[in-house]
Parts: C-alpha cells; structure tokens; sequence
C-alpha cells in the first residue's frame, strides 16, 4: 500500500514504508556491516539475548518461544528432495546450526559445522481410515511443538513430513525463537525450500545465490554500531516517552492474576472479512497510516471502553533488525518488543486516535534497537514477578509475501506449542480475501467465551470506525 499524504515529511514516508516492509536500504547503516571470524564466539543480538535470559527461567515453565508453521505440498512429494532441501538450508544460514554458552554470565553464539546431509522424520499416515488422520497429524506436530529445546546443545528447529494420502504431504516445522523471525518463517524460509525442492527433484543444482552475511555478522555489527551516542540518543526518547507512574493494564481481571506468570499459552484463530479488510485500508490511506497502525488504534479503543483507562501501553514486535539491505535475506531473530502508548484522555476521536498512534509508531521505530531490559535499567522500573514489564498486551500485522510455486502453501496458526510470551498476542495477515489472524492467549487468565467475546468487540468496533472515523471514542 502506498501512502502519499501531505502532512507526513519525506523522512515520515519513508519510515512507514520501513514499517510496512520490514526492512531498509544500506543508506540508513550506523556503520559498514563486516564478516566476523566465526572461530571466536559472538556476542547475541540485543533482542537475541532478551529471548535467551527469558528461556534461563520462563523456559521451565513453558514453550513460550517455540514458533511452528505448516508447509503444504500438494501431489506427488519426494522426500531425499526434501531432505536435500533442508540440508542447504541449514548449510546457507550458519544461524540453523548455531546453540549458545554462557561465558562468565554473558552468552555467546557458537557456530557449528553444517551436516552433510538431514535426515527427515517421515510419518505415512495413509494406512490410517481417511476420518482419524486429522487427529493424527495434528497430534504429532503438537507434540513436536510443545517439546522444549535445548539452547546448549542443539538443534534449535525440528521438522517432521506426515503424508496424510498421495497428493497431501505436510512438513511441520518448530524452532526456538532466537533462530527466526516472522521474515523468516513467513517468507525466507518457505521461498528457499520450494525453489530448492523444485530444482533438487528435477536433479538441478540450487537455484539461490551464496549469501554475503550471516545473523553472526549481524549481531556483531548490532554490538559494535549500536553504543555511546547511538545508544544513549534512543534511551533518551524512550525515557520521555515512558516518563511518568507506567499505566498497569486492569484487564482481564483487573488485578485478580497469579502471583507469579505461568507464560502458558493457547491459540484462537479468526477472520475480520474482505469487506472490513478493504473498509480498513481505505481508512488508512485516507488518514495517512498502515493497516497495522488502524489495527492498533482499534485494539486501544477497545482495552479503553473494557477498562476506562486513558492511559494504555500496548507493545508490539518493531523489525530493528532488518534495517540494513545485507540482511534482509538472512534467517534469524531480528525483531525488538517495543512498547507503543496511547493517550486517550479527553474523548478523542477515532481518527484522532489513528494520528497520535502513527507518530508513537513512527518515533518507536526510529529508536527501536534498545532491549526493554535497558530501557527498564534507566527507567528503574521495579520487576513484577506477576506480568511482564511495559506491557501485557501485543500486536502485530505479519509481512506481506510473495506467493509460494504452485503445488505449495502455508498455514500457521494450527499447531499449538502451550506457551505464550504475553496475556495477549494478536497477530493478523492480510490477504485478498481478508485479513486472518490468530489470537494467543494464556488460559490462566482468558476462558476461551472471553477470547471470542474481545475478538468479536474488536471486529464490531474495527466495522463502525471504518465506516465512520470521526466517532469519539466514548461512543465506540
């Protein structure tokens, strides 16, 4: 979607653009990125090493940075292909071969040699009546998807082929988060193992050009770019920004939560229609801002009518990382929780929401680099063992990607892992026949009536402010 509004500057467009995509050119590097001997360990990224410190203790508990996705073939499959395929994958992207160590207190990423080959585990699941299989399939991903990893030792993916019948094969496919991302599971990963697939199965080399730089090279880059003046300018933004008593959110049971968080997790996939889709994305080019920033002005609307408070943070996950062009094809974990805060005093209207919610997009990704564990430091934030820090509540919209080959698709909202990082995570994508989305939630706190009750408030108010932006939010 292009957006071309008077009211925002050069810098403004370029930066929605930025939030659109996902990604920048070379122009905006702090410094040239460089090829780190991979013989001496390398610090994590900074929102690598936030996932890592959170798995040394939430990861007892539970799953909470498992990310699964389904890749469909559709006909006649060829596992050695497959197998084929993943064993360059893992070759190219040095990321898929990498565990950590703590080296007096601070990890370090280690860099394995790539296999020779990768050995698939195969399930036929056509022996099995047509009616059971289902349930089957579903069950052995869930339990590929709920099994912990181990961040020492490795590997930090599993996939799993289940041939449901001759022309329905299905790869299941589960990693730790500190491995990848949404880019990476939504779009690098599917496109490179289609093309390789396609080129293997017809005894054709790889198809994909070598890559120039690695997430090692990145996260190196990231430690030496990010520091002193770059790093003390971002803290600065972020304690005006956060300035002031931080708002607790009073939902869903006010302050009725467990004493401690149990990070457990459930799914709850939806839909909003074509008609609300292309309502909403009308509204957004007419006021100048992204689905996503729409989408958030909503979600706040909404946490303000449930609780009446006029001060809402909302977090959502900001893709710091891929700012520079050498990366923009590398696997990996490059996205920074940032939290976005609303002010809703005063009974603003819907589409003055929407203004105030695209500049506090626009700034946060302008300083989205710095971990909340930093910012959390300076602000001298007290830890609550009860909910996580900033906020409670995320969301995001996924990137849009091209189309996999025919014969090939991807779903990923049908396996559950049991873990959830947030009370509520929201993320939506946005296709022709509207937007699909899921909905993961801990059911210590959420019935599975609440989480289809809110989803069903969100799509009623999301229908009327986009049939009538100048409502005041008292009237949403």
């Amino acid at each position: 979607m292009e957006l071309k509004n008077a009211r925002l500057s050069e810098a403004k467009q370029r930066l929605l653009e930025i939030q659109r995509r996902g990604g920048l050119t070379s122009a905006a590097a702090v410094s040239e990125p460089k090829r780190r001997a991979r013989e001496i360990p390398t610090p994590l990224s900074f929102a690598q090493e936030q996932v890592w410190r959170l798995d040394q203790t939430a990861g007892s508990l539970a799953p909470l940075h498992n990310e699964s996705i389904t890749i469909h073939r559709h006909g006649s499959c060829d596992p050695a292909a497959l197998e084929a395929s993943l064993a360059e994958i893992v070759r190219r992207h040095e990321i898929w071969r990498t565990t950590f160590e703590a080296v007096e207190g601070h990890p370090v990423q280690i860099v394995h040699p790539a296999p020779a080959t990768f050995k698939l585990p195969l399930t036929d699941l056509r022996t099995l009546p047509e009616g059971d299989r289902e349930k089957k399939a579903l069950d052995l991903a869930t339990q590929d998807a709920s099994a912990p990893f181990d961040l020492n030792h490795g590997p930090l993916f599993r996939a799993r082929l289940v041939s449901m019948d001759d022309a329905d094969h299905r790869l299941y496919l589960t990693a730790h988060q500190t491995i990848v991302d949404g880019i990476t599971v939504f779009d690098i990963f599917p496109s490179e193992l289609t093309a390789l697939y396609e080129s293997f199965a017809a005894g054709k080399p790889s198809p994909l050009p070598p890559l120039e730089s690695q997430y090692a090279d990145f996260a190196d880059w990231q430690r030496r770019s990010i520091t002193g003046e770059a790093m003390e300018k971002q803290l600065t933004y972020w304690q005006a920004q956060l300035a002031g008593k931080l708002p607790i959110l009073r939902w869903p049971n006010n302050d009725a939560r467990p004493p401690h968080q149990t990070f457990r997790g459930a799914l709850h996939p939806f839909k909003l229609t074509q008609e609300l889709s292309e309502s909403l994305r009308a509204l957004g080019r007419r006021e100048g801002a992204t689905l996503f920033m729409i989408l958030l002005a909503g979600l706040g609307a909404l946490l303000h009518r449930y609780t009446r408070q006029e001060d809402i943070i909302i977090g959502t996950l900001a893709p710091s990382g891929r700012k520079q062009i050498e990366y923009q094809r590398s696997m990996g974990y490059f996205l920074n929780p940032v939290a976005l805060r609303a002010n809703l005093s005063g009974d603003p209207s819907f589409s003055s929401l929407v203004g105030q919610m695209r500049d506090v997009t626009l700034s946060a990704i302008s300083n989205d680099d710095v971990p909340l564990q930093l910012i959390a430091e300076r602000l001298q934030v007290r830890p609550d063992p009860s909910r996580s820090p900033f906020f409670t509540v995320a969301l995001s919209v996924a990137p849009d990607v091209p189309p996999l080959p025919p014969g090939w698709s991807m779903t990923y909202m049908d396996v559950e892992s049991g873990g959830a990082r947030w009370d509520l995570y929201l993320e939506l994508n946005d296709r022709a026949g509207g937007m699909i989305g899921r909905a993961q939630y801990n059911p210590d706190l959420f019935t599975t009536a609440a989480i289809t009750q809110t989803l069903e408030d969100l799509r009623l108010l999301l229908q009327k402010v986009g049939a009538d932006p100048a409502q005041r939010n008292s009237s949403l």
